[in-house]
């Protein structure tokens, strides 16, 4: 079972060059019959040594290459993956001298299917650093699990042969109130970790009786926090693993998107009634957001942004697109001025579908009072989600196709005379 890569990178004291590290594998999912063992990574095959098997049979926590290993505990993400791994650390004058390379090479075994270990290598090429360099060097790895316990192996070897190693169990477990979710990972399972948020989605299997519900989503690309400079990949991870969800849904089947950022007051992305969402094209307009800029036009208007806002509603509100479900999502919007109800209240008359709000907010405490979205789709007595956890996230959807599919049913049995 191939992965994508793991993260590597060592980070040091300013005045020592920083020392990268790219993970050329993946993992393999295979049975040791033989002391060598062939593993397939980007780079081509890469095969077990004897002396690492041993160092990893021999279950000793060993310190020639003196380092001190700290496992991270796994926590399920956004995009309902098992997230684990570890830190490393090694004092520089280990590794001072010329250039060097440490490999490092661990296996995650299922407690399910121990005959069934899944292996991962990593290679760190170290620069020259210099005899009196102080502080410590930092590795990362990241790993990710579906659900189920799980025994990790590890070692670290330099070339001059010195080696480090740990052993640690991990357990990765939904509570028992969740466990109608279906996770992105099957049980007992060990994969690389994945870093491209944009990546293309897989086919989904639709729905095969009647139609496949169309909607609308009009998604905020902005930070958690309104005063950050920027856009980190923290801020989209879960807005984009918000839509994969929606677009994951099999009783959805067609998809209008409006991506757009507040600050900028800008739509950064759309596509219109599309089989699906389009995340490579999406993840390109949205590295071109640059927070604190605004059209110098603009800033001369007083509640320019409120006017961006309601005119983005009522433009899509006008669309001939007849959506099944219009779905805003994204972090709070406060604005100084409150969309006007009575530019909305016209749509909220005729409206023939639901409206909802996935409210993305991590300290909910911070911000308890309603946002200018909130204040819109209340005037269209829509339904808003506070999305906290990866749990929310799961049950929001559920209960919005369950509302979509009363609403739709409710449409199409009303009598000739009531449509």
């Amino acid at each position: 079972m191939l992965g994508d890569k793991l993260l590597g990178q060592l980070s040091v004291p300013p005045g020592v060059k920083k020392l990268q590290g790219i993970l050329l594998l993946s993992c393999v999912c295979t049975t040791i019959a033989t002391a060598q063992t062939p593993l397939v990574g980007s780079n081509g095959p890469l095969r077990i040594v004897n002396t690492d098997m041993a160092v990893l049979e021999a279950q000793d926590v060993r310190k020639d290459l003196p380092c001190t290993v700290a496992p991270a505990k796994p926590v399920l993400g956004f995009d309902l993956r098992f997230h684990a791994g570890y830190d490393v650390s090694v004092p520089l004058k280990e590794l001072s001298g010329t250039e060097n390379q440490l490999t490092i090479m661990f296996r995650v075994i299922p407690e399910n299917h121990k005959d069934e270990p899944y292996y991962f290598v990593q290679h760190i090429k170290v620069p020259s650093i210099p005899e009196d360099a102080r502080g410590d060097a930092n590795l990362q790895g990241v790993i990710d699990l579906g659900e189920g316990n799980f025994h990790v192996d590890w070692l670290m070897r330099d070339r001059g042969e010195r080696v480090c190693s740990f052993y640690w169990d991990m357990e990765a477990f939904l509570p028992a109130k969740d466990k109608q979710m279906t996770l992105e990972i099957p049980p007992a399972v060990a994969q690389a970790a994945r870093f491209e948020q944009f990546n293309e989605e897989p086919p989904v299997e639709r729905a095969q009786q009647g139609q496949p519900f169309n909607v609308k989503l009009l998604v905020n690309f902005a930070p958690q926090n309104a005063g950050s400079p920027a856009l980190r990949p923290m801020d989209t991870q879960a807005l984009i693993s918000i839509l994969r969800r929606i677009s994951r849904e099999p009783q959805f089947g067609k998809f209008s998107l409006v991506a757009f950022n507040m600050q900028e007051q800008r739509v950064l992305f759309r596509q219109d009634s599309a089989d699906k969402i389009d995340f490579p094209a999406l993840g390109k307009e949205i590295q071109s957001v640059k927070l604190g800029t605004v059209d110098m036009r603009k800033l001369g208007q007083k509640h320019a942004d409120t006017e961006f806002l309601t005119d983005l509603i009522q433009k899509e509100m006008r669309a001939e697109d007849h959506p099944d479900a219009l779905i805003f999502a994204g972090p709070k919007i406060m604005l100084d001025g409150a969309v006007p109800q009575e530019a909305l209240k016209p749509f909220a008359e005729d409206l023939a579908y639901p409206v909802f709000y996935m409210n993305y907010s991590l300290y909910p405490q911070v911000q308890p009072w309603r946002d200018s979205i909130s204040r819109a789709v209340k005037i269209f007595k829509g339904t808003e989600f506070t999305i906290t956890r990866p749990r929310d996230l799961w049950f929001a959807v559920s209960d919005m196709v369950a509302r979509i599919v009363k609403s739709k049913h409710g449409r199409n049995t009303l009598p000739i005379s009531a449509q």
